[in-house]
């Protein structure tokens, strides 16, 4: 909790943070949308799983060229420079007046979207280095609770009744908040970082850990882009309700990233990740029930279990014996940030050629998988 009386009570944190915070703002008001685009342009779900492999593209594109990018422009513009392109191409999945369309639109939104995921992450990782402060994990608390704050918005779809101005007020709105934040990071520039060559063999113990991040982000990502989708067409939920399975898990996700720390201290790394797949795992039991209560209350589950795995993914990572700790964070997030962005796509095409159920069924092994991996880890380093 010392990280949020930091960030609440000096700007200089703050504006970070709620760039992490609009950035699940953009994505999460356009991942409530999925069902209305899908029924727009009357497309299956094979369909709709490669328009957001577009998006997926997009971002993978960016990652090569984007530390070039932002070291040549400076960390702090460069993060502004990403704050000003998610505004500008968030809305264009929504005003796509065909699929062609929505898939180019796509793909320009994934790239924003990587390219201030990037930018953001080094921003926050210079004030750290700067101010001898630590925060970060904080910050992605901030991220979830963007994602709260779209599924509250979410109510107001009936009312809206406009994917389109939905996505445009709130894309102003995050913009002006950003645009008068900005002052307090856009002057800072990342500092020169020697890079090491990656090398497989320092990395085997890594694998496992890898596979897990992979799963783990892979079950997020699903929930953002169809949670809406499985409420509106298995669960049969009224419209007033599609988007609040993500309102549960965006919840649960940021209580649990903001008190996590605090549990791993008590009980270890390996211990809350084996928790944390075992909540998500009842989590995905009760979606499954198909009941739209028990549903909802499935994804708050997921999202508690899930925003515990990924942080100590990472502390774990950082921390293995004879692997320098950059190296192997930036490889778990390699590995995690591939399933949060094939995940859905894969359930897609299983999604159209079984059904959607099973695409969580799916998930449900993973999870399971999860499980009995980290308790494999703790037998290992109980010995």
């Amino acid at each position: 909790m010392k990280s949020l009386q930091l960030i609440f009570s000096n700007p200089r944190y703050f504006a970070p943070a709620w760039v992490f915070t609009s950035l699940n703002i953009w994505f999460g008001t356009w991942a409530i949308y999925i069902p209305s685009v899908k029924e727009k342009l009357d497309i299956n779900k094979a369909d709709l799983g490669i328009a957001l492999f577009c998006l997926s593209l997009g971002v993978f594109t960016v990652f090569p060229i984007a530390s070039k990018i932002i070291n040549k422009m400076g960390v702090g513009k460069a993060t502004w420079v990403g704050v000003l392109f998610c505004s500008a191409t968030a809305v264009l999945p929504l005003i796509a007046p065909n699929y062609y369309f929505l898939m180019g639109a796509l793909f320009a939104f994934g790239a924003s979207n990587g390219f201030l995921d990037i930018s953001m992450n080094t921003l926050v990782t210079e004030i750290e280095k700067e101010d001898k402060q630590n925060f970060m994990s904080a910050t992605h608390g901030f991220f979830s609770l963007g994602g709260v704050l779209v599924g509250l918005a979410s109510f107001l779809i009936p009312i809206i009744n406009s994917p389109v101005i939905h996505m445009g007020g709130v894309a102003i709105l995050v913009l002006i908040l950003n645009f008068y934040l900005r002052k307090h990071y856009v002057h800072i520039v990342a500092a020169p970082v020697e890079k090491e060559a990656f090398s497989l063999k320092f990395f085997k113990p890594l694998l496992l850990l890898g596979i897990i991040g992979f799963l783990a982000f892979a079950g997020e990502g699903a929930i953002v882009d169809w949670s809406g989708l499985y409420l509106k067409e298995v669960s049969m939920a009224p419209e007033a309700l599609i988007g609040s399975g993500f309102l549960a898990f965006s919840v649960a996700m940021t209580l649990g990233r903001f008190l996590g720390d605090g549990i791993s201290a008590r009980i270890g790394s390996v211990k809350i990740v084996a928790l944390g797949a075992a909540i998500a795992a009842v989590g995905f039991i009760l979606v499954l029930t198909e009941a739209t209560l028990l549903a909802i209350i499935g994804f708050a589950l997921t999202g508690l279990g899930f925003s515990v795995i990924v942080p100590e993914l990472f502390r774990i990572g950082g921390n293995i014996k004879g692997v320098d700790s950059a190296q192997g964070v930036s490889f778990i997030a390699g590995t995690g940030y591939s399933g949060f962005l094939l995940g859905p796509v894969i359930l897609g095409f299983i999604a159209e050629s079984i059904s959607l159920k099973y695409s969580f069924y799916a998930l449900l092994g993973c999870v399971l998988l999860v499980l009995m991996t980290t308790l494999l880890l703790q037998k290992r380093s109980s010995r």
